[in-house]
């Protein structure tokens, strides 16, 4: 246990090293905090980017779906968000770049000329940000706990891990989080590798022995049921996620912060082939179902860390434990600077129109722990799975896809009251679901189950852009027009 835990502080001090003197010899204006003074090339990028790929949901949720679900898990080897990666981001980059913009909701201000539109994307942003913080909070407890053998109670690991997040963000901003993903990558590469390749060979003798192992004693459970997490679900989930992916308020950031256009589209050729290594998260969660049997509810999250417990030495449970620590903080950092930036600019700002940039830049630092105390509270006091956790979020920030890819067209279709109403309604329907645990099965029993299955987020966007195309147009008058801005990009 003591040198399971030795390692895991060891690569804690690391982070919190690089974190804190990525500072170092830069002016740490607002610009420079959130955005990195748009000086990041494609490692960096790419860094930031994977890092939206290997949070605690890949350590901990896809492994523990996988164990939980059966081949329902195989969503999240989706790539069809690299595809519209590589059209849409050197679009949003350009974007806000020729407008010099620090957040999401800086985007929705500029594109629809309102004020009120960008304090509302960063409400919405703030409300699916804070669960997806709560996620990786949840992961740093139980990573550290099970890695200690349950000796280290998860609460205060979680306070010691947001500690350390608070005081880099505050620090460096998102310089931090781009070094301490350095270490981060490399570390959990390797131990998904070990991790996917070892366990199938130890248990099984192989991989293909694996699966015919679990279809023997839990026959379909590596198919898509007839109901509930069915065919419907797999293509309408797989839908959100790829259109949502790069919807997040931190990862719009991380978009603005790279140095050209062309470092995001290399960016979206080399992601795919690293979001592959998601296989083998997958192939340790399978490994768990017939060694680690029992798990349900919340505690299959617990699946790669119960077999990792039983199979490997303190060493090797050590860097496990390391490499999971990474998954929370690094994405964590991200989302905790992006929803300072989001609080101080676009809620604090148009609130307090007097205030000077200086003061919204202090501001944005001192809001960090703000925040971290909120999510702290909803860590504490919540529960849920991680990846239902991730889902709700998903289905949030992807109410944001009509208006970021309307803008972009030559003639935009949506005008800013369409787009409104559009959010107001997708989110609502999100929200109520997210409240009462409803579905289309409960509240439309006599339909087909292909349609009762669609996924409550995707149901929602689609809404939204219903909502949003007509009242756009009864409005169209009010459209300000912005071609000769989109031409010009």
């Amino acid at each position: 246990m003591i040198i399971s835990v030795g390692i895991i502080a060891i690569f804690l001090g690391i982070a919190l090293f690089l974190g804190i003197m990525a500072s170092r010899g830069k002016d740490m204006s607002l610009e420079q905090w959130s955005v990195g003074g748009r000086g990041f090339g494609s490692i960096f990028i790419f860094l930031l980017m994977a890092g939206e790929i290997y949070t605690t949901n890949a350590f901990l949720g896809v492994s523990g779906w996988m164990y939980g679900k059966g081949g329902v898990a195989f969503f999240n080897i989706a790539m069809l968000n690299y595809v519209i990666a590589y059209w849409l981001t050197p679009k949003i980059w350009a974007y806000g770049k020729k407008y010099s913009l620090l957040s999401q909701s800086d985007f929705f201000e500029k594109a629809y000329n309102s004020k009120i539109l960008g304090t509302l994307v960063a409400i919405v942003g703030l409300a699916a940000l804070i669960p997806y913080l709560v996620i990786q909070l949840k992961g740093l407890g139980i990573i550290v706990s099970e890695a200690s053998y349950g000796a280290i109670d998860p609460k205060l690991t979680i306070w010691i891990g947001t500690i350390a997040m608070i005081a880099y963000v505050m620090v460096s901003g998102i310089h931090g989080s781009a070094w301490t993903a350095v270490i981060k990558d490399f570390l959990i590469l390797g131990v998904v590798l070990f991790l996917g390749i070892y366990l199938p060979i130890h248990y099984y003798g192989g991989i293909q022995p694996m699966w015919e192992a679990i279809e023997a004693v839990k026959p379909g459970f590596l198919t898509l049921p007839d109901s509930g997490f069915s065919a419907s679900w797999y293509i309408s989930t797989i839908m959100l996620t790829s259109l949502g992916f790069y919807m997040w308020p931190h990862t719009f950031v991380a978009t603005f912060s790279a140095k050209s256009g062309n470092a995001l589209r290399k960016n979206a050729i080399m992601l795919p082939i690293y979001a592959l290594f998601l296989l083998f998260i997958l192939f340790v969660g399978a490994a768990a179902i017939l060694q680690v049997p029992g798990l349900e509810g919340g505690a299959v999250d617990l699946a790669l860390f119960k077999i990792s417990t039983q199979t490997f030495n303190p060493v090797i449970v050590g860097f496990i434990g390391a490499a999971g620590l990474l998954t929370a903080i690094v994405p964590g950092s991200l989302i905790l600077m992006s929803a300072a930036t989001l609080l101080a600019k676009n809620v604090v700002k148009p609130i307090r129109p007097q205030t000077t940039d200086q003061q919204i830049a202090i501001i944005a630092r001192y809001s960090v722990p703000v925040i971290a105390l909120v999510a702290l509270y909803f860590t504490f006091s919540g529960g849920g799975a991680i990846t239902l956790l991730f889902l709700m979020g998903y289905g949030l920030v992807t109410q944001f896809v009509p208006a970021v890819v309307s803008n972009f067209m030559k003639k935009n279709p949506l005008t800013v009251q369409g787009v409104f109403a559009g959010i107001v309604v997708g989110v609502t329907i999100v929200g109520w679901q997210a409240a009462t645990g409803a579905n289309l099965s409960k509240l439309f029993p006599s339909w087909p189950s292909y349609i009762q299955d669609i996924n409550i987020g995707f149901l929602a966007l689609s809404v939204n852009i219903l909502v949003s195309l007509m009242v756009s147009a009864f409005t169209r008058k009010a459209t300000f027009k912005n071609d000769e801005t989109i031409e010009s990009i």
